[in-house]
């Protein structure tokens, strides 16, 4: 695979894209033409799954890792999408964890793990895709549902998110010139295998419930999303939080 054989493709660089979401973002974007750098952090087996996938279907994507909060890793990421593809022009943030507990009981290591991953993470990408993206670009980061919610036990987690919408909405206006749009994802309630997971039926029915359409959402919904503002629909859609929820809130 060299540089001059995708220097003409779009590139998207999604982050986390070995999760649930992030594979379905990987393969959505592949579909609409655009070469994918897979990143992960440690789930290489996962994320050679999604590239493999991806080659599969005719589309050019590689799994490449790193450590989404670690400035070195990141430019390092960067530099590779480059050197393999010529350029980065769409990048996704899907990258996060979530820790609960109520907020009085929150352990603060807990706490800062959170904030190194959810905030720093998608601050560093963040700042890496507004000097490296080219012209007609999108970055794309994830906030949550939970933000409007206000559901026991979110707290700190809704905090971090709450901090990765400001974040991405200055970045927008920041920007002012570049043709370089920005803005954040915020799923509901979705069904992954780690939203799945230990929750009982009669809980996932409830949660299913909040939405008027009387279900979860899926991946694919999500990635519909991100896809749709990464692509040339979305082009007039800036400094926006979409909210991808069924109407759950």
């Amino acid at each position: 695979m060299t540089t001059a054989q995708h220097s003409t493709s779009r590139v998207a660089l999604v982050i986390g894209g070995s999760g649930g979401i992030g594979g379905a973002v990987a393969h959505a974007l592949a579909a609409d033409g655009m070469a994918v750098v897979v990143h992960y952090s440690g789930r290489a087996e996962r994320a050679e799954e999604v590239v493999a996938s991806i080659r599969k279907e005719g589309g050019a994507a590689v799994a490449l890792s790193g450590d989404v909060a670690d400035e070195s890793a990141m430019t390092a990421l960067f530099d590779a999408a480059e050197e393999r593809f010529g350029g980065v022009d769409v990048v996704v943030n899907t990258a996060g964890i979530m820790l609960l507990a109520p907020l009085a009981d929150m352990d603060l290591d807990a706490f800062d793990r959170m904030h190194r991953v959810n905030v720093r993470g998608t601050f560093l990408v963040s700042q890496l895709a507004a000097r490296r993206l080219r012209p007609g670009g999108a970055l794309v980061n994830f906030s949550t549902s939970v933000t409007r919610l206000q559901q026991p036990t979110y707290a700190a987690y809704a905090a971090t998110k709450g901090a990765v919408e400001a974040m991405t909405l200055i970045l927008a206006r920041e920007l002012r010139g570049r043709d370089i749009t920005v803005n954040a994802v915020a799923p509901g309630p979705t069904a992954t295998p780690l939203f799945l997971d230990g929750k009982s039926p009669g809980l996932i029915e409830r949660i299913a419930g909040l939405s008027p359409l009387d279900r979860l959402g899926t991946p694919e919904d999500i990635a519909g999303a991100v896809a749709f503002l990464a692509g040339p629909g979305g082009r007039w859609v800036n400094g926006q939080v979409l909210f991808a929820n069924g109407g759950a809130a």
